[in-house]
């Protein structure tokens, strides 16, 4: 099970759920204290502004990210869930999500993930850049941009409610 939230949930998201895997994926500068549960070999941490185009002096999600994050969830044996957040829980986690379901469980539709994203959180505004990129990765042929596009923007908010997300339909 793949439990995404705010940054400002990571503590009470790990107690909670028993989580022995962190994804963080943060703006450079943004500090994030792994929980003690959390070994330090079973946390990823990348660093990324949540943006689609490059602008100067930020970090784009790039296909380094993806790769790494992709590998994370390769190695995750899936006995204990994992958490992944960003600062709002709303767009980079989204997007880091979708693409870990989407690559976990190859043969599910990816539209079908999307609907599912945008019932579960109302506000996942997943990052189209990090979306595009594993898009390309998995070989998808568009059909993960095509999905993510078709749910559209999510709800405004300043933080998403956390939720979590089933690998397999």
């Amino acid at each position: 099970m793949i439990h995404v939230c705010s940054l400002s949930k990571v503590d009470e998201t790990v107690a909670r759920t028993g989580a022995q895997r962190l994804l963080s994926l943060l703006a450079a500068g943004t500090e994030v204290v792994r929980p003690a549960s959390i070994a330090a070999e079973n946390h990823l941490h990348l660093v990324m502004h949540d943006i689609a185009v490059a602008q100067e002096g930020m970090t784009m999600p790039g296909e380094e990210h993806v790769r790494a994050l992709l590998d994370f969830a390769y190695r995750w044996d899936r006995a204990k869930p994992l958490v992944v957040h960003c600062y709002a829980g709303v767009s980079r986690s989204t997007a880091s999500a979708y693409i870990i379901a989407a690559a976990l469980s190859p043969k599910r539709d990816e539209m079908e993930l999307a609907k599912t994203l945008r019932f579960l959180s109302p506000t996942a505004t997943p990052n189209p850049r990090l979306i595009a990129v594993a898009d390309m990765l998995l070989q998808r042929d568009g059909r993960m941009i095509a999905a993510i596009e078709a749910i559209g923007r999510g709800a405004d908010a300043f933080e998403g409610i956390p939720f979590e997300l089933d690998i397999e339909a």
